[in-house]
């Protein structure tokens, strides 16, 4: 009986982590998923081709393209210094719209007491994303989006392997956090009093990629962001 009327079977709903962080499961349909898949392919054959960058001379599990600026641990610059010196590829106009859909369906009307601190529908415009592929056995460690001059909140969308996302506080790396279960299709938002809480991906599920969603293994994160800075 437990079996046939489990969790599993309820429906994911929309919810606020903490103040300002905020989940939305399937946010993308498969349609949706597979069209940025596709997409992904075509921005890993452009001028800047996706690689590990290195935090303190460690080099990262997790291959990053970036489209608008080029992130490298602490700082953005136009042209790729730390790979070929190219010039990373446009943040497309469709890739706002989708980021000023996602502020909307995870703050709707009602963004709260600190609404002052974020960037809503229409006034978000993200100039960077930085797109991730994790294998299975990519990881990513506790830290901060704090490169940004910009504190307008960070979208992230999830396509392929499900992961265990890890969502903390703004103080330390340490307890109070919570361990989420992050599915292809999936939207976190998070801004206003959490825009720099700690978070992590600390374990990939392999094989949990659905049908249809243009992956059949890995995970592609797109993290679009407003950087606040000039030229």
């Amino acid at each position: 009986m437990d079996a046939l009327f489990g969790d599993d079977l309820l429906e994911r709903p929309r919810r606020e982590v903490a103040p300002g962080a905020v989940w939305v499961p399937g946010f993308l349909d498969p349609t949706q998923q597979a069209w940025l898949v596709a997409r992904f392919r075509e921005w890993a054959e452009g001028p800047v081709p996706p690689r590990a960058a290195k935090v303190r001379g460690h080099e990262m599990s997790v291959k990053t393209v970036c489209l608008g600026w080029h992130w490298r641990p602490y700082a953005y610059t136009r042209e790729a210094v730390d790979v070929n010196g190219r010039e990373v590829l446009d943040v497309p106009d469709w890739m706002v719209r989708l980021g000023r859909s996602a502020i909307a369906a995870a703050y709707g009307d009602d963004p709260g007491e600190w609404s002052e601190t974020l960037r809503l529908e229409g006034d978000y415009t993200p100039d960077t994303a930085l797109v991730n592929f994790y294998d299975e056995a990519a990881r990513m460690g506790m830290h901060q989006d704090r490169d940004e001059v910009s504190r307008a909140p960070v979208v992230s969308l999830s396509i392929g392997d499900s992961c265990t996302f890890r969502f903390g506080n703004t103080e330390t790396r340490n307890k109070p956090y919570e361990d989420l279960v992050l599915e292809s299709g999936d939207l976190f938002v998070f801004g206003g009093p959490s825009r720099l809480a700690y978070h992590a991906v600390t374990r990939m599920h392999p094989g949990t990629a659905p049908p249809g969603c243009g992956l059949e293994a890995g995970r592609i994160n797109i993290t679009l962001r407003e950087t606040g800075l000039d030229g």
